[in-house]
């Protein structure tokens, strides 16, 4: 069984650059080759995917953040990051990790494991 942890500051200025993390623990072995995916929900909407890092470490990001979105990983901590620079409060959400066998966007059905999830308030 794979946990995924989140963590970060729940409260980020505008303009400031949000980073988080997401803390991998468990049986790695069975996720070696899983697509490690940043997905965040704002408050009375859908699940939004924002990119992924691979196994083999290439990452993909949505074309609607790409300008702003940073994602990549600390081997050696197991952990997942990412970073969303000049935010806005419309960055405002529940902001989640989750790892699945394929890089999904939009299908959220596949996604084996999640994080519980962090929320993340853009205010000044």
């Amino acid at each position: 069984q794979v946990q995924l942890q989140e963590s970060g500051p729940g409260l980020v200025k505008p303009s400031q650059t949000l980073s988080l993390t997401c803390t991998v623990s468990g049986d790695s072995s069975t996720t070696n080759y899983y697509y490690w995916s940043w997905i965040r929900q704002p408050p009375g909407k859908g699940l939004e995917w924002m990119g992924a890092i691979a196994f083999g470490g290439n990452t993909y990001v949505s074309p609607t953040l790409k300008s702003r979105t940073a994602i990549s990983r600390d081997t050696s901590k197991n952990q997942l990051i990412l970073q969303l620079s000049n935010v806005t409060p419309e960055d405002t959400g529940v902001y989640y990790c989750g790892a699945a066998l394929f890089c999904s966007t939009k299908d959220y059905s596949g996604y084996d494991y999640w994080g519980q999830g962090t929320q993340v308030t853009v205010s000044s």
